[in-house]
């Protein structure tokens, strides 16, 4: 039997990278899966390709930032699809501009940062709450490296805040929600190959490089690698599991 069989799992930012890999492994274990992203013709685009395969998949438009638009959507999708039990809160950005820069770009790089990767985190999960409480669901919160430490490499001090704070939001929620039953969770990748560094692995090959050299594995991740996690945390596989983070990041905090 498919892993997560009867499951309804909702995914933010699906429509490409990360989301997109972890939407179309849901799919394969037998879940009916939500893909939703702020870029809706992606998103749709990527459902149908689910569909293609024979699995279950619909989208929906979001931007996590608008908190009544989260609330809106969780309705929707309990009305057209069903009660949700699993959530993947994936949606973010990442910026490396430092803390020294112009004055408005650091401002500006602070407030999207922390709206997009904490705030919405928090927007998409207080919405779903009351399905994920009534089916005893499971949250996966994709944190990163930088949820323990700020790289060295040119990273902002908002990205690094933003993801200590969804490991923290993690570990409070899983301590709160124990209690129905609700298991959460995070995913740390490591440098993961995706649409969202594309243009800075393209024009900065050395940073690339300082990754590998403090990589064990001596290679970049792929969007693939943080499938199986995904599944084991979203899956029985995990029944006494919460409250953690599973590192996928080739070994890079062992150095």
């Amino acid at each position: 039997m498919a892993l997560l069989q009867n499951h309804i799992a909702v995914v933010t930012g699906a429509a490409s990278g990360i989301g997109r890999a972890i939407a179309s492994g849901y799919a394969r274990e037998g879940a009916r899966v939500v893909l939703l992203d702020v870029n809706d013709k992606a998103a749709s685009e990527v459902a149908k390709e689910i569909r293609d395969g024979s699995g279950k998949a619909d989208s929906f438009a979001l931007d996590v930032t608008r908190r009544e638009d989260c609330v809106a959507v969780a309705r929707q999708i309990a009305d057209k699809v069903g009660q949700v039990s699993i959530l993947v809160n994936n949606a973010g950005i990442a910026r490396r501009n430092g803390m020294l820069g112009a004055r408005e770009a650091v401002i500006s790089d602070w407030e999207d940062i922390i709206a997009i990767n904490l705030t919405g985190v928090f927007n998409v999960t207080h919405a779903f709450l009351p399905p994920l409480r009534a089916n005893k669901g499971r949250i996966v919160n994709i944190g990163s490296i930088q949820s323990f430490v700020h790289l060295k490499t040119p990273s902002s001090p908002a990205y690094t805040a933003s993801k200590h704070g969804v490991l923290g939001f993690t570990k409070a929620l899983a301590a709160e929600l124990g209690k129905d039953g609700v298991r959460v969770n995070a995913i740390g990748p490591g440098f993961i190959e995706t649409p969202l560094n594309e243009k800075v692995r393209a024009a900065n090959p050395g940073l690339v490089q300082v990754f590998m050299d403090h990589t064990p594995l001596g290679r970049a991740g792929k969007p693939e690698d943080i499938v199986g996690p995904a599944i084991f945390l979203a899956s029985d596989l995990s029944s006494y599991v919460s409250g953690s983070i599973v590192m996928v990041d080739g070994g890079y905090r062992t150095i």
